[in-house]
């Protein structure tokens, strides 16, 4: 056992294979620290996805996602950053920064439920076709950004969480569903799968 940290890291990898009439691999990373202290609590998350074929490279996609927060009696003030670069995606550049309120509607040993609602303001740039010469214009927009934040301890080695955002703009809107099954296999070895859906 060892002794309590206010700071705490995860770091996961997926690879997959494919050989025979098709080559194929792909590889996906993920790195999740978090700073959590009596008044404030610092996030971030790196994540990383590859994909190739045996002629060229068919996914290259990177995340980086920022948070903090200032706790007060009942909730806590937040500052946030999502970008993401994304080679072959509908944006190559995606930049959101927000701020807001959020609380805890459930604190409890098994079960955490937090909310968070606030503005903020979005930078999308498109992806030229094939046949454009000149570069299409960044999206910009206000955005209204509201999440929850779920977490269920099925056992003692055994978790569930599920995070749900959606950002309603003038020009866009975006909801994305983030879940997970955890299972500690031993010390600090778990198997997880996962399912991220944006739409």
């Amino acid at each position: 056992q060892e002794p309590p940290s206010d700071f705490t890291t995860e770091v996961e990898a997926g690879f997959q294979l494919n050989t025979g009439n098709t080559e194929s691999t792909s590889f996906n990373s993920r790195i999740k620290m978090v700073y959590d202290t009596t008044n404030a609590k610092q996030e971030g998350t790196i994540k990383a996805y590859f994909a190739s074929d045996d002629e060229t490279t068919t996914s290259e996609k990177y995340d980086l996602q920022l948070q903090s927060n200032y706790k007060l009696n009942g909730g806590y003030i937040f500052g946030r950053g999502d970008f993401t670069w994304d080679k072959f995606g509908s944006y190559t550049k995606i930049a959101t920064v927000s701020s807001g309120y959020g609380f805890d509607a459930i604190s409890s040993s098994l079960t955490k439920l937090s909310l968070e609602v606030g503005p903020g303001f979005r930078y999308n740039k498109p992806n030229n076709v094939d046949d454009q010469t000149t570069d299409l214009p960044a999206e910009q927009d206000v955005i209204l950004r509201t999440a929850v934040k779920f977490e269920q301890k099925l056992q003692e080695y055994t978790s569930l969480t599920a995070d749900l955002t959606a950002e309603v703009g003038e020009n866009n809107n975006t909801l994305a569903l983030d879940t997970n099954y955890k299972n500690t296999l031993f010390q600090d070895w778990a198997f997880k799968i996962g399912v991220s859906v944006k739409y």
